[in-house]
């Protein structure tokens, strides 16, 4: 869609043109000399900070001084084609000086990140340039400055969705369009609480990149697949060959996802407050959103399923038909890429991956036979829905339980289905001065890989390492080459 220019503010950047006739789209701006400019002198001023994000060294600051001289007015010259961020460019614009002024120590970018409200333009195809000194999850731990081309994914049966029962006032589905090196890597989010900045406010945002973790899933799940011998379904398999509509497939999921965090019987906030647990805490809090998704795509399915179809409107059509996508998504996502990607260090989401795995296969609706996977996919969502009741009846009783106690219930829980480690303290029971002593006693007992890998999955990791590892830094733009079987 097109970007609209609105009135010059008191917020201008010096130096910008008041208005611009015809704004391009965000995939032209990128073939900009000033974003090239912007980019690579980003990368070079990369290197002279330290981890914090500071530049130590005196002797390297009238060099990064001179990489803003490039910087600042490589903004100024592209912010007019981003005129809802305006008041974020102009800010950045002073947090980059002030910054310069007070000697480039640890940065802070405050103000600009408090001007910054991505989740007030969800509208698809805008684009946003984003500019901060940030870590990147899954990828740059540094807090070196990162600039990006981003470009909405809004379509309108999300929107249709989000203002009904699925209100998530401060997701932004994103899709790259070009980046510096703290993206080309695992990371496919883009939260404020990575930025540097002086002290923490209130939150109202957080992006996904939906184009990579549609891209990731396609190379993958095809892979995977075709090592398993797995027959897809044929919606599923004509998902693998349209980055687009797996795009917005994750974008349902993970607005549902997203705003089950803080939603249910609850101990009380199980993930979002930084506190020190064991791991499998976090895998189940991770699955249990996930499960909520899938069970409320399969409602949204089978509920509108029920209506004829020239009764449905089109966002109701494409909601049903996405509805049935998100399903096959969260089970082959899960099982063939959470459950065997990164270390085995408390691997939280591999857990979860691994558990839905053995849940399946231990009900019956899962069976590898034969040296092929086969999946009875009319009884997969009541199964899936029965282990999110087991969650969910966990979290209910825990509200009144101690915290070790829902702590030792989770395991349990996960234990009736997973083998621990047979070094297992846990599996063991844990002794009387364990029990008796500060919750850190507990964490601390937790092995690191709590739930080792199955042999089943021992064997898929040999043979599917490459492909995982071949998805880092992936785009929506990237092909999805077929892999041999």
């Amino acid at each position: 869609m097109s970007q609209f220019v609105q009135e010059p503010t008191q917020d201008a950047i010096v130096g910008e043109p008041e208005v611009v006739e015809d704004p391009l789209s965000v995939r032209q701006v990128a073939e900009l000399p000033a974003w090239r400019a912007l980019r690579d002198t980003v990368v070079a001023f990369r290197a002279l900070q330290a981890a914090d994000g500071s530049v130590p060294d005196q002797s390297d600051h009238r060099t990064a001084s001179g990489y803003l001289a490039t910087i600042l007015p490589a903004v100024a010259e592209l912010a007019p084609h981003f005129p809802h961020d305006a008041a974020y460019l102009a800010a950045l614009h002073r947090d980059f000086q002030r910054w310069e002024q007070e000697g480039f120590g640890v940065p802070d970018f405050l103000d600009s990140l408090n001007a910054f409200q991505p989740q007030q333009h969800r509208v698809d195809g805008l684009g946003h340039l984003v500019v901060f000194p940030m870590v990147t999850q899954n990828g740059s731990a540094s807090r070196l400055v990162e600039a990006l081309l981003v470009e909405v994914i809004w379509p309108e049966f999300i929107a249709a969705l989000e203002a009904g029962d699925h209100g998530n006032a401060l997701f932004v589905a994103l899709r790259f369009v070009d980046f510096t090196p703290g993206y080309d890597t695992n990371s496919a989010v883009l939260f404020p609480e990575t930025v540097a900045m002086r002290e923490i406010p209130a939150f109202t945002w957080g992006a996904i990149f939906q184009d990579r973790e549609a891209a990731r899933y396609r190379r993958v799940v095809r892979a995977a697949a075709e090592i398993t011998k797995l027959e897809l379904p044929a919606d599923a398999a004509a998902m693998l060959d349209d980055q687009e509509l797996t795009e917005r497939v994750f974008v349902m999921w993970d607005i549902i996802h997203d705003r089950s965090h803080m939603r249910g019987d609850l101990p009380f906030d199980p993930f979002m407050i930084k506190q020190r647990m064991p791991f499998f805490l976090y895998s189940l809090e991770e699955l249990r959103c996930d499960l909520t998704a899938f069970r409320e795509s399969v409602r949204l399915e089978r509920s509108l399923s029920e209506q004829p179809d020239e009764d449905l409107d089109p966002a109701q059509r494409a909601i049903r038909d996405h509805a049935r996508l998100v399903q096959y998504a969260v089970i082959f996502d899960r099982i063939f890429r959470f459950a065997i990607t990164g270390s085995r260090v408390r691997n939280y989401d591999g857990l979860g991956g691994q558990l839905l795995f053995a849940w399946l296969h231990q009900h019956g609706v899962l069976h590898w036979t034969d040296t092929r996977l086969t999946i009875d996919w009319p009884a997969v969502p009541d199964v899936v829905i029965a282990l999110s009741d087991e969650i969910n009846d966990l979290y209910w009783q825990s509200i009144d339980r101690p915290k070790t106690a829902h702590w030792l219930a989770a395991h349990a829980l996960v234990s009736r289905t997973l083998t621990p480690h047979p070094a297992s303290r846990w599996a063991a029971g844990l002794p009387t001065e364990t029990l008796a002593g500060p919750p850190k006693g507990y964490t601390d007992a937790v092995l690191d890989d709590e739930f080792p890998l199955s042999m089943f999955y021992e064997a898929l990791d040999k043979k599917m390492a490459a492909v995982i590892a071949s998805t880092a830094g992936i785009t929506g733009s990237d092909p999805t080459p077929r892999m041999n079987p």
